[in-house]
């Protein structure tokens, strides 16, 4: 009978852990057993099942527990860490929680690889030997792919069909995208523009990855995902307005060139910031489960950006929160100079995901029809399904990491040479689509004497567009600039003023 219990005064000094608890822990087991006594003769020696089940039975019965449920999860609760003096609680919340230490010992007897605990996460079961997970597995996760390096199909591949519409879309944005790279670059050394970096080695990343989206999913990219847009419609003059940064360009001049940025196509602008764009795009994506939208949010980074912390909280939240995105991760072997194996001993970036609880998968970047394929399926499942994909893209920077950088101070030309060669992406899947009769000679030199017209005009009318007005520096934060913005106006004048040879003729001030 438990209402001995509840007449028992307990004493405001006592520890949680003391012995008054363990006297109660006895009283009930030996009432218990006065219970089962009353039906039926035994003997003490009863199973830890049996007293513990007719434990849960008497506290439903005499103190308003709604379920044997209930009652179980009081006796699961653990003690909250509280100080040595402490005020007096209610004595049965201090029996359950002494309850529950007591009952994680049950079966100690038993053979422990029988034995299976539900503790928080799930249930796990108990090994006698001493067991380490191992550093790494005896094989890397294997690389998906649709096309061989020569573009043929290989045997049994599993791939999205596309059309002939879509296939030459992708190629002819591939080309693109090279042509506006190298015409840009050049322009850069020329010294007529600042900055550039060049996607080329990474174009079936962009463009098929793009081509697998939709236009409502929200974009979050680094720099290096201008192909992106350049699927989504973004034009030529458009990716030379932002580079020249005239007062065509969307961001007013005020971003490093291949910073681009377009609401109008769902594409947040780029952060010069390594990873922050990561934690963003789960944000995003967690609003757009909300509102119940047919979409998902992307985020694309380079093996360097995984090495920061925004990349390991936003796949965290990601995985916890069940949200829509794709993490899509161009594993190309550089962050700038910094090789894979001076980042991580890990199987690249693939093994992140279960450590998270994400499902994740391992692609070629260099196969066009692959990451098509891959980002189609992850996308589906991400969007129906409520849960985050990683997919690490296995490629290769053939280009420079950007103009500030000379790449052949710390790897060989001979490399680079051997991947823009041999593992081409644009070549192989060119070889793809002419096995099919979708492409020929006479339509790749039109379509590429088209282009780089089309480009190098571009660039002719971005250079002369005036630039945008001073006073656009100090804009759209404040709807009244505070007095220190003001101030720092006043100065960049006076500056400008006292020193015109230093700065460019053609800002308006």
């Amino acid at each position: 009978n438990t209402s001995k219990l509840k007449q028992e005064p307990l004493s405001t000094h006592h520890h949680p852990c003391s012995c008054r608890s363990s006297s109660i822990f006895h009283l009930a087991k030996k009432s218990v057993f006065s219970q089962i006594g009353k039906t039926k003769k035994m003997t003490l020696r009863l199973r830890s099942s049996s007293w513990k089940s007719n434990l849960l039975k008497i506290l439903r019965h005499n103190h308003g527990f709604g379920s044997a449920s209930h009652a179980a999860r009081h006796l699961r609760q653990k003690p909250p860490h509280e100080p040595t003096l402490r005020v007096s609680q209610n004595p049965i919340s201090r029996f359950c929680n002494t309850m529950s230490e007591k009952l994680s010992s049950i079966g100690e007897h038993e053979d422990a690889n029988t034995q299976v605990m539900d503790f928080p996460g799930g249930k796990v079961a108990f090994t006698p030997e001493i067991q380490f997970i191992s550093e790494s597995s005896k094989e890397r996760v294997p690389c998906y792919r649709v096309l061989d390096d020569n573009g043929q199909l290989i045997t049994n591949s599993q791939f999205v069909q596309v059309s002939e519409e879509v296939a030459v879309k992708i190629y002819s944005n591939m080309v693109t995208l090279q042509i506006m790279d190298n015409i840009f670059y050049e322009a850069q050394r020329q010294g007529r523009l600042s900055f550039y970096a060049t996607a080329i080695g990474e174009e079936a990343i962009n463009i098929a990855s793009a081509a697998a989206l939709s236009p409502e999913d929200v974009i979050f990219p680094q720099y290096r995902e201008p192909g992106v847009l350049l699927w989504r419609g973004f034009t030529l003059q458009e990716f030379a307005n932002q580079c020249f940064g005239n007062k065509s360009d969307y961001g007013k001049g005020r971003q490093m060139p291949v910073h681009y940025g377009s609401n109008k196509l769902n594409y947040f602008t780029v952060s010069a910031t390594i990873a922050t764009q990561i934690p963003n795009a789960v944000g995003a994506a967690y609003s757009l489960k909300m509102d119940r939208k047919d979409a998902c949010a992307v985020t694309y980074f380079g093996d360097g950006g995984t090495s920061e912390g925004d990349f390991h909280a936003a796949m965290n939240f990601a995985a916890v929160m069940e949200a829509p995105v794709l993490f899509i991760c161009r594993n190309n072997g550089w962050a700038i100079s910094t090789p894979t194996s001076d980042q991580f001993r890990s199987d690249g970036i693939v093994v992140k995901g279960r450590a998270y609880g994400i499902r994740s998968i391992r692609v070629d970047g260099n196969d066009a029809l692959a990451m098509y394929s891959a980002v189609h399926s992850a996308r589906e499942m991400a969007i129906k399904e409520h849960r985050p994909i990683l997919i690490e893209a296995l490629t290769y920077r053939v280009g420079h990491h950007s103009t500030s950088d000379d790449s052949t101070r710390y790897r060989s030309a001979d490399e680079i040479e051997w991947w823009n060669k041999a593992r081409n992406p644009l070549s192989r899947f060119r070889t793809w689509i002419e096995s099919n009769g979708w492409w020929s000679d006479e339509e790749e030199s039109d379509l590429r004497s088209r282009v780089k017209k089309e480009m190098l005009e571009a660039l002719r009318v971005a250079e002369k567009t005036e630039k945008p007005n001073l006073k656009d520096m100090f804009s759209d934060v404040y709807d009244v600039p505070p007095s220190n913005l003001r101030e720092q106006e006043r100065l960049v004048r006076q500056t400008i003023k006292s020193h015109p040879q230093d700065y460019p003729s053609d800002v308006p001030l």
